[in-house]
């Protein structure tokens, strides 16, 4: 194994990343980020580690999720406080029903890039290089969009720090205080029978805050959902962007450009180029597993990326599709059973039901996403492991991109606000239910039924 530094990835090969044809606006472009000021601390991302560590134990709950990818044209305080909102009312929700403390993550302030299947993209018999997300190029159908951009790179990076600005002035001005849980209920949700069951958990969680504050206790402390702000993560997969943002100190190489980074299915090889660069860094590191991923591999993969078995430092998120969950997911579990808290379960029940519709839309059904975690948690409580977290393409938005949920959306419905970029998100009433339903899961192993 070669020694690690930040740009020992170059010498390996690399898929996924744009070819730029001006490699010196490309340098010129690394070489400011990699002056600018980082997007996120040190501190920030050990302290994140540290909590991790609590959900390697068994002892708190990983809820990641947020945009497939975001975008320039859709940025505003109104589309990111509609995330955040609908982030804490899930948060909240798993923390009341599952009854234990929830570690927040969003794919937010940096989750630009997206793979492709294919480099190339037909339309109409036009062929064009494939939208790789805002931070490569366009997503509009001509050439000059497709054409990689390197000052996208600086576009995205003051984008996440716009971002990161307004995420921290939310939790200090108190909107995720437990005191505002009323206020986090949307107006289309309050309509219905989802709505109504968040409210009474608000006002279940109003009563416990009075009476805490009655016995002259410090509420205001202790209600914040808030605490470290929301943690930010993206798949890092542009590997000139993170390269540049990446910072080598006394305590380790840190990437500056979130919190959490993690591998996505298609660039996972152990020789390549994504794997190489994360290996060495401080941040907790993600790492999509599919059903093509082999038990020694995986085993091979744990010692590469956590070979001093740190709790917190290493996230496999399983990405396995309703249907082979519960086939391949068990071996797959006590392959790293050996490895004890050094490895933390997810679930993203996403990726693997994607479908296409007659009309040409990509959706995913909202029965198979709940079967996917059911299975998940199924598998987990036979091998008594922690089924850690889940890992969610979502958004605040009331969009029309997932099927089914409890307004029981159907293919002919999706194209009335179908918004995504790349691939479809559950909706903010989607999501709060599969909150509900995943606290529902989780409560058995905080009662000590189920905990591994």
């Amino acid at each position: 194994m070669q020694t690690w530094s930040k740009n020992s990835w170059r010498s390996l090969p690399a898929v996924q990343l744009p070819e730029y044809p001006d490699t010196e606006a490309l340098a010129a472009s690394e070489g400011r980020l990699a002056s600018a000021p980082g997007l996120v601390s040190e501190s920030e991302i050990t302290r994140l580690r540290e909590e991790l560590a609590a959900v390697a134990e068994g002892k708190a709950f990983l809820l990641q999720g947020g945009d497939c990818a975001e975008s320039f044209a859709e940025f505003s305080e109104e589309n990111l406080r509609a995330m955040v909102r609908v982030f804490l009312q899930m948060a909240v929700t798993l923390t009341f029903s599952g009854r234990m403390p929830v570690v927040k993550v969003g794919r937010v302030a940096g989750q630009f890039a997206k793979p492709r299947s294919s480099n190339m993209e037909t339309v109409e018999g036009e062929s064009l290089p494939s939208y790789r997300g805002d931070i490569v190029n366009g997503s509009a159908f001509h050439e000059g969009e497709r054409v990689p951009d390197p000052d996208r790179m600086q576009q995205s990076y003051h984008q996440s720090a716009a971002t990161l600005n307004l995420l921290r002035s939310l939790s200090r001005d108190g909107f995720s205080s437990l005191s505002q849980v009323r206020e986090w209920n949307s107006e289309n949700l309050k309509q219905t029978k989802l709505g109504e069951r968040y409210g009474e958990m608000a006002e279940r969680i109003d009563e416990s805050l009075a009476f805490i504050e009655a016995c002259g206790l410090p509420v205001d402390e202790m209600s914040d959902l808030g605490g470290t702000s929301l943690y930010t993560s993206h798949e890092a997969l542009l590997l000139p962007y993170e390269e540049a943002l990446t910072r080598v100190s006394a305590a380790g190489a840190f990437n500056l450009s979130a919190h959490l980074l993690w591998v996505g299915e298609r660039t996972r090889q152990l020789d390549h180029a994504h794997i190489e660069f994360v290996r060495g860094l401080e941040n907790p590191i993600g790492v999509k597993v599919g059903p093509t991923m082999e038990v020694q591999e995986l085993k091979d993969l744990v010692n590469l990326i956590n070979p001093d078995r740190i709790p917190g430092k290493l996230v496999l998120i399983s990405r396995m599709g309703a249907d082979k969950v519960r086939e391949v997911l068990p071996d797959l579990l006590a392959a790293t059973a050996e490895f004890g808290s050094a490895v933390i379960w997810c679930c993203d029940p996403m990726h693997g039901n994607t479908v296409g519709t007659k009309q040409g839309f990509k959706t995913r059904d909202f029965d198979r996403v709940l079967d996917e975690v059911k299975g998940y948690f199924e598998v987990h409580e036979a091998a008594g492991s922690f089924p850690g977290g889940v890992h969610l393409e979502m958004t605040g938005q009331d969009v029309t991109e997932c099927t089914g949920g409890i307004y029981n959306l159907h293919e002919d419905d999706l194209y009335r606000r179908y918004h995504t970029h790349c691939d479809p998100r559950l909706n903010a009433s989607q999501a709060l239910e599969l909150a509900f339903l995943v606290g529902e899961m989780l409560k058995p192993w905080k009662d000590g039924r189920k905990k591994g």
